[in-house]
């Protein structure tokens, strides 16, 4: 197959660009620092690995920071860590005020396991003080997989971007098989309602995810009802699927030993 011309490659910005400017657009790419933040990178994963000390399910609760003590998507999130630690399930939060509070709260008022995973920012985030185990990150990204590593099911309460990124981005790893179809549970179902709608009429009406993948979602307000749900996904789903792994498992392991 013969190549297609290629045009003229166009000369980079950088070479029209003076001072901060160009300091600004090579600020990024500086390969001397490039393997200092990977150090950094990896020694907060090994941090977050080695702090945490449980053997419990847990079940990780998404939501804003902003909502106080008494708003009722507080109480709402406070009264499901209650459920899901009465349910014998441990409670991950992000670690700081608002939502997270209000689940790890409910966790210990429960009589079960608190933990979080909080963010050092310059305002807004402090460690929630109803916690047994916590750990403190620089990196949003490393806080984002040790919010998901340990966890069976995943609830999202109202939040803002934040809250919106780490749905986002949880729902996409069940999507593409990168973790287990664990339940996802939207809660606040007014505060959701014109996002199902946008997927519905946007995403799926132009294909560009399918039907079946907002079954993966389930809204409701009943705490009681999250605990149900994801009891009877993991019961339902995923135990058919270890066994089908495990047999496949065997049956990999007969075939090179013969």
């Amino acid at each position: 197959m013969a190549k297609k011309p290629k045009a003229p490659r166009t000369p980079s910005i950088l070479e029209s660009a003076e001072g901060l400017e160009k300091l600004f657009l090579t600020g990024r790419r500086r390969r001397d620092q490039d393997l200092e933040s990977a150090v950094r990178v990896f020694l907060e994963f090994l941090k977050g690995f080695e702090s945490f000390t449980f053997t419990r399910p847990c079940v990780t609760v998404f939501g804003s920071a902003r909502f106080p003590d008494g708003h009722k998507y507080y109480e709402m999130a406070r009264a499901l860590g209650r459920e899901l630690a009465r349910a014998g399930f441990a409670v991950m939060t992000g670690g700081g005020p608002g939502i997270m509070e209000a689940a790890n709260r409910g966790a210990l008022e429960g009589g079960g396991l608190s933990l979080g995973c909080n963010i050092r920012l310059p305002h807004e985030q402090h460690a929630n003080p109803y916690l047994d185990q916590f750990v403190e990150f620089d990196h949003f990204y490393v806080r984002k997989v040790m919010l998901v590593k340990y966890s069976c099911a995943f609830v999202v309460m109202p939040g803002g971007f934040g809250t919106l990124d780490e749905a986002f981005e949880t729902l996409t790893l069940i999507q593409t098989g990168k973790i287990e179809r664990f339940p996802m549970v939207l809660m606040g179902k007014k505060f959701w309602g014109n996002i199902r709608g946008f997927a519905q009429k946007s995403l799926v009406a132009e294909k560009t995810v399918a039907p079946d993948d907002l079954k993966l979602l389930k809204a409701t307000d009943s705490p009681k009802e999250v605990v149900a749900h994801i009891k009877e996904v993991l019961r339902n789903h995923l135990r058919p699927v270890q066994r089908k792994r495990g047999t496949k498992a065997l049956a990999a392991k007969a075939k090179r030993s013969t």
